[in-house]
C-alpha cells in the first residue's frame, strides 16, 4: 500500500493550464506545503487525512489553479520538495 502526490495539467492553449491535484503530507510537512502553494497562487480546496489510526499519519490536500503551466509547475516544485517523497524509479540508499 503506498500513498502518492498526483497533479494533472489540462491545457487551456496559449500556455495556459488548468491544474488539480493532491498532495500526500505527514504531519510535520503539512503547514509550509500550504503556506507555499498559497505564495504560487494555488487555491487549497481542502485538507482531510483518510484513516484514524494509520502510521505515519498522512494528510492530503486537494488544490487547484489556472494560470500559467510553466509557472504553475514552479509554484508546486518547492512545496513538494518540502515532503520526504522517492521517485517511483529511484532507489533509497
Amino acid at each position: 500500500m503506498g500513498a502518492t502526490s498526483a497533479f494533472n495539467f489540462q491545457p487551456l492553449g496559449r500556455g495556459r493550464a488548468a491544474l488539480n491535484g493532491d498532495f500526500a503530507m505527514v504531519a510535520d510537512e503539512v503547514q509550509e506545503v500550504l503556506t507555499i502553494l498559497r505564495k504560487g497562487g494555488i487555491q487549497l480546496v481542502e485538507v482531510h487525512n483518510h484513516g484514524l489510526y494509520e502510521e505515519p499519519r498522512l494528510f492530503f490536500t486537494h488544490l487547484w489553479a489556472v494560470d500559467d503551466a510553466v509557472k504553475l509547475a514552479r509554484a508546486l516544485r518547492p512545496a513538494l520538495d518540502v515532503t520526504n517523497v522517492v521517485p517511483v524509479n529511484s532507489e533509497r540508499e
